[in-house]
């Protein structure tokens, strides 16, 4: 299977506590590779299996944490 990697914006993240809540709600997907968060740039990087998980559930698993995904 090919992996993707998908480039979200997500606001409301501010602090390690916010890149630590999204990596573990992201990270626990099935088929979720990688993740990786940018504070300053307000983006999640997201390296997963098109196959296992839709960006629409990882966008559910975000906001799920109380952000918001534009």
């Amino acid at each position: 299977m090919a992996k993707e990697t998908k480039i979200l914006s997500v606001e409301g993240m501010s602090c390690s506590h916010c890149e630590n809540a999204v990596k573990k709600a992201v990270g626990a997907l099935s088929g979720v590779d990688s993740v990786a968060v940018d504070l300053k740039g307000k983006k999640v990087t997201v390296d997963y299996d098109p196959g296992k998980v839709t960006v629409d559930t990882i966008k559910e698993a975000i906001e799920d944490q109380g952000y918001d995904v534009k």
